[in-house]
């Protein structure tokens, strides 16, 4: 799969290049004209690649970020109550949406938005071109492209549908160069979701189980499943509050599972023994992939560039380079003035030294770095970095350049869909019990024994499902959409115990971008934001 990366800059010219075609008065000399493209199976494979750009690649729009690349992590996680700009975090923008002090000129939602519009709008390039190329008698390979392109599109919208609710659903492939015809109204949230649905049902019909080769990291039927079961659990879960959805959830995710884990999924999915294993380069694409952005060090700039975000400022003797953009949010509890989530983890978590690291050797010369905090009521506190972008090949190269993935699905959230949706539609069940235990055995923690509440089996989970995920994207997602025991929403109440104290209800959703409402008149705000 890393190969892929070869193909892409082709792909995009293709792509980005037919919008302007007809403003030209002689047959391009030095690009493809799109009329042109679009041939054969190789064009395809081609333009399917330029889709996959929308996880790992440096920016679609010239943001230079792309939404797996920093991109959503500026621009969303900052916002939860895991996360907080550190001091290379300089952008006012972000430092604004971090504490939920932003309006709609915020321009980290115009970039986020753009970047996924873009992804989008080369997903339906394919869905719309590659059905009338001839592939001879390999269909399977031409309901794969397709298949594959299907699932981005689904994986984009629901980023888009949890992050903006309403929003313009585009399914056609646009060319037109009239600025009118991308005034397009806002669809609603359930006309999204069922768009992904449908996507995501097709893809998982004709995408294959397994892959071998360079290959290895394309999505799957068992991904398209997998992210089939989320969204049922996601629409179950706060706003929306389908319960029905919680039984979809059990039986697409029990597709998933493997045999040993009461599925009858054929995927070879297992846990990784050693939780470190899910992340470094080395053991990338394991048993526990589902699907992850791939990322590749030393190649067109093709390396995760969030590693050194994650890294402190090193001396200058230290020979390695950070930015220390991506920082833990500190808050008070108690008497602890810097109490984060790497103190939520019992000290025997194994999760804990994989997700955080508090001290850096460097391997040419075994120089220690470790940075304290100024915290009198616990001496020794250390200042945690995030450390699941670690490369340890780029560490004492280019950290930019790291090639660590960002897993995006992996069967130890399967395992957490399962136990959270059994639990919510059966309460506490042995299924639910046995899929929790799972996750909580490889971490090293006791297994949970029956007796809990439904309530007490549910902040467990929720807990240990933040310990597992920390950043992977994943926690504002959650926070927008978890409750407790009084069937009321966290996502206020537990960012102001975080410190931000600026969050209320309506910063569950984003603003439209003030510069797409100027430049399409029939796209409305949010009634909540209308008034920022």
């Amino acid at each position: 799969m890393k190969k892929y990366f070869s193909y892409i800059i082709a792909g995009l010219s293709i792509l980005s290049f037919s919008a302007c075609e007809s403003f030209l008065e002689e047959n391009p000399k030095r690009f493809i004209k799109e009329d042109d493209y679009y041939k054969t199976p190789a064009d395809a494979l081609t333009a399917v690649n330029a889709a996959y750009f929308f996880f790992n690649g440096g920016g679609l729009t010239g943001s230079g970020q792309s939404a797996y690349n920093s991109l959503l992590q500026v621009g969303m996680e900052f916002a939860t109550d895991e996360q907080y700009p550190g001091p290379g975090a300089t952008n006012a923008d972000v430092r604004s949406l971090s504490v939920h002090n932003h309006s709609s000129a915020n321009r980290t939602f115009f970039e986020n938005w753009q970047q996924h519009y873009a992804g989008i709008r080369r997903a339906n390039a394919v869905i719309h071109k590659v059905p009338n190329i001839d592939f001879g008698t390999n269909t399977a390979l031409k309901e794969r492209y397709i298949g594959e392109a299907k699932f981005i599109r689904a994986f984009i919208y629901f980023n888009l549908v949890r992050l903006w609710g309403d929003v313009p659903l585009i399914t056609v492939y646009q060319t037109d160069v009239a600025a009118s015809a991308y005034y397009i109204e806002k669809s609603t949230t359930e006309e999204v979701y069922a768009q992904i649905e449908k996507d995501l049902t097709e893809a998982a019909t004709v995408l294959p189980n397994k892959y071998s080769g360079s290959d290895i990291g394309r999505i799957t039927a068992g991904a398209a499943k997998t992210l089939l079961a989320k969204v049922y659990l996601t629409k179950a879960s706060f706003p929306l509050r389908i319960d029905g959805h919680y039984t979809d959830a059990i039986a697409k995710i029990e597709e998933v599972l493997s045999p040993i884990d009461g599925g009858t999924g054929d995927y070879g999915y297992n846990l990784r023994s050693n939780y470190a294993d899910v992340f470094l380069p080395n053991t990338e694409n394991n048993e526990e992939h589902i699907f992850s952005a791939q990322f590749m060090s030393n190649y067109q700039s093709s390396g995760r560039n969030d590693f050194p975000r994650t890294l402190p400022r090193f001396p200058q003797s230290f020979g390695i380079i950070g930015s220390y953009a991506d920082q833990v949010n500190f808050y008070k509890k108690g008497d602890d003035k810097s109490f984060s989530v790497y103190k939520l983890y019992k000290k025997n978590d194994k999760r804990r030294k994989v997700t955080f690291a508090t001290r850096f050797v460097n391997p040419k010369n075994g120089a220690v770095f470790g940075t304290p905090v100024a915290n009198s009521a616990y001496p020794g506190d250390s200042i945690p970095f995030f450390n699941k972008a670690y490369d340890p090949s780029a560490f004492v190269g280019v950290p930019a350049e790291a090639a660590t993935n960002v897993t995006l699905l992996r069967y130890a959230e399967a395992l957490l869909i399962h136990a959270e949706a059994e639990n919510e539609l059966n309460g506490p069940t042995d299924k639910a019990y046995k899929s929790f235990n799972r996750i909580r055995s490889r971490a090293g923690l006791p297994e949970l024994t029956p007796g809990l509440t439904k309530d007490q089996f549910r902040d467990s989970l929720y807990l240990d499902r933040e310990l597992e995920l920390v950043y992977e994207y994943q926690r504002w997602f959650d926070l927008i959409r978890q409750r407790n025991a009084a069937d009321q929403p966290v996502f206020v109440d537990k960012l102001h115990a975080a410190g931000k104290t600026n969050a209320v209800d309506r910063n569950r959703w984003f603003p439209i971008p003030q510069m797409e409402l100027d430049n399409n008149p029939l796209l409305k705000q949010h009634d909540l934001w209308k008034d920022k």
